[in-house]
């Protein structure tokens, strides 16, 4: 079988298609064929060599991939050939609070992921796609959907119907974020510098939008939208340039969610300014296989279909690395392996 594979830090210029052998299958493991793989920015920072781990040794990437069984090795009981299944970010983080134990591999970091035309995960690192989701749709799920569930509905302080989330940017995280919330009844505020995305975010039921180079003290925007009480949840994407500006818009025992770094790491925090609120700031590492099955049992329940901006054939991966690097994505950016182009 074919599989791309890249030396982390070697940038999207080393991410190569090369043949696989096929191996046998041990103990509970699972043979799947890879329908869709979806990217996240994660995947870019892999690519050059900026994640939070790193590898010596060519990996296959990606975390986010959707396929059907093949086969079951000695053992296995939770999934038949025929099923159609998605891999958890985690494979060894099935369920309760994380451990150093539990997420110890990930998929696409430290492991071999998703990119490739078959994959072998063990049975327990498997959820069964409903059916209101296809093998694109269920491809983005893993990480983005994960991660803003576990912030939104987990990790936060008792958020309920009525309550106001704040999502930084447009992409993978927090569109899905706004599409699960408006499921929810919350309230949704969304923050961008593109009119045409704010606009395509209202289209989505986002209830306020924000234009961050127009209006650069946004947060004072979002106090003033939701009568200075503030949000309830932050999705917070950007990192030391946004941090202390999340943390000034969300409301007294609110919960601000640090999801990734598109602005860099660091900066400092007012101890005073959260304590003095009861605010909570809270650091979200995508979540468990049962948070997945989790929010995809919602979305199929709710009807939500996550928003894919573009699907590229598995022959033009680095053109889909290069489109995410691009910025010009509106939520997800999907890899059909079943299509050469």
């Amino acid at each position: 079988m074919r599989a791309y594979q890249i030396l982390p830090g070697a940038n999207i210029d080393g991410l190569q298609c090369v043949d696989y052998p096929d191996r046998e299958l041990g103990a509970g493991e699972v043979r799947i064929r890879m329908h869709a793989v979806s990217l996240n920015y994660r995947d870019l920072m892999v690519a050059s060599g900026n994640y939070l781990v790193t590898v010596d040794d060519p990996i296959i990437p990606c975390s986010d991939g959707a396929g059907e069984v093949l086969a079951t090795g000695p053992g296995v009981t939770r999934v038949q050939k025929g099923d159609r299944v998605a891999g958890s970010f985690f494979p060894l983080w099935l369920d309760g609070a994380p451990s150093p134990e539990k997420i110890r591999h990930a998929l696409g970091g430290d492991i071999d992921g998703m990119l490739a035309e078959e994959v072998i995960l063990h049975e327990d690192a498997l959820a069964r796609i409903p059916p209101g989701l296809d093998f694109l749709e269920a491809a983005t799920m893993p990480c983005a959907a994960v991660t803003a569930w576990n912030a939104i509905f987990v990790s936060s302080n008792h958020i309920k119907p009525g309550d106001t989330v704040l999502l930084l940017g447009t992409g993978g995280v927090s569109i899905l974020g706004l599409q699960l919330a408006r499921a929810a009844g919350l309230r949704t505020i969304v923050t961008s510098s593109s009119d045409d995305k704010l606009a395509r975010a209202r289209e989505l039921g986002a209830h306020h939008t924000i234009n961050y180079r127009s209006i650069p003290e946004w947060h004072d925007e979002v106090l003033h939208l939701t009568h200075n009480m503030g949000a309830n949840v932050v999705l917070e994407v950007g990192g030391q340039g946004t941090v202390n500006r999340s943390v000034s818009a969300a409301a007294m025992g609110g919960t601000i969610a640090i999801i990734g770094g598109v602005s860099g790491f660091g900066g400092e925090v007012n101890p005073a300014s959260l304590l003095a609120t009861a605010k909570r700031m809270v650091g979200i590492y995508v979540g468990s296989r049962i948070m997945l099955e989790d929010v995809m049992r919602f979305a199929d329940t709710t009807g939500v279909k996550p928003v894919i901006d573009r699907v590229f054939p598995f022959s033009q991966a680095q053109e889909a690395y290069r489109y995410m690097e691009s910025g010009s994505h509106f939520g997800k950016v999907v890899i059909d392996v079943t299509s050469q182009g």
